[in-house]
């Protein structure tokens, strides 16, 4: 029952027209990183929290449904207000197109272990209090099939407002990354990761230039499959030792070892 429900949502995604920007990214090799084409990842969400009045972007996210937002886990705080803006390219502007929406709903996987973001399981949902529309600068991501693993060298970009370089600034223009796939037979041995990483996770990057970095967290890996973009994984961690630490690549969420726990949530809620 389930996989028929994650197969009701994939369609229904594809009905959103889903991984197919209006306006599409401008995809080139910079070193380091660039800012983005505005609006070519519309799905891109930022998840903000309340701070002495003020709000601040602490972790990214993905538009995944109408309703409904992915992030990781350990952006998730219960001391803490959220709310998730959309549609935004510079944060620090107003920006026609935009919109923000409060939480209605935050499901935290349940066997999320917050004392190791290592053990995996490193995801969560958000049911917004509305449904957005669709729109030329807000759209749902594609969710790849159940199970899908992607081949070594695959061409991704992680994309979010984390800081450029280790203890650096925290850029106000969303930031796009290209990154390899690393597989797991590479990135599990010793001299990689080891078995910090599981199967339930990517690894993407390692180059020691580009990678993810603080603020990055919950957003996005983008991995295009034709003619559209799917999202294959949620930004979890990287090295204590720098965020763009050679051999030490960016480590993402396997999305599509979750297809079922999304499936059900999206149902239950």
């Amino acid at each position: 029952m389930i996989r028929v429900l994650f197969a009701a949502l994939a369609l229904a995604s594809a009905a959103l027209g889903c991984g197919v920007p209006a306006y599409q990214p401008n995809l080139s090799r910079v070193v380091g990183g660039e800012a983005v084409r505005p609006n070519s990842w519309p799905w891109q969400a930022s998840l903000q929290y309340s701070s002495s009045g003020n709000w601040r972007h602490t972790c990214g996210g993905t538009l995944i449904a109408t309703n409904w937002v992915m992030t990781a886990a350990h952006c998730i705080s219960s001391s803490r207000t959220y709310r998730v803006v959309l549609g935004k390219y510079d944060l620090t502007a107003s920006e026609t197109g935009s919109l923000t929406a409060s939480p209605q709903k935050i499901v935290v996987h349940p066997k999320w272990d917050s004392s190791k973001v290592s053990n995996g399981n490193d995801i969560a949902l958000i049911k917004l209090s509305q449904h957005v529309t669709p729109s030329d600068k807000i759209q749902p991501a594609c969710l790849p099939p159940a199970n899908k693993i992607l081949p070594g060298n695959s061409a991704c970009y992680v994309t979010g407002w984390g800081r450029l370089q280790t203890n650096g600034a925290s850029p106000k223009i969303l930031q796009q990354g290209r990154l390899l796939v690393v597989n797991h037979a590479t990135c599990s041995q010793s001299s990689w990761w080891g078995n910090t990483v599981k199967t339930s996770m990517v690894c993407a990057g390692g180059d020691g230039i580009i990678s993810s970095c603080n603020g990055d967290s919950g957003g996005p890996l983008n991995c295009k499959n034709g003619s559209k973009w799917e999202v294959h994984g949620v930004v979890s961690f990287g090295s204590s030792l720098g965020c763009n630490y050679y051999r030490k690549p960016s480590v993402f969420t396997r999305v599509s070892a979750f297809d079922d726990w999304i499936a059900q949530v999206m149902q239950s809620y």
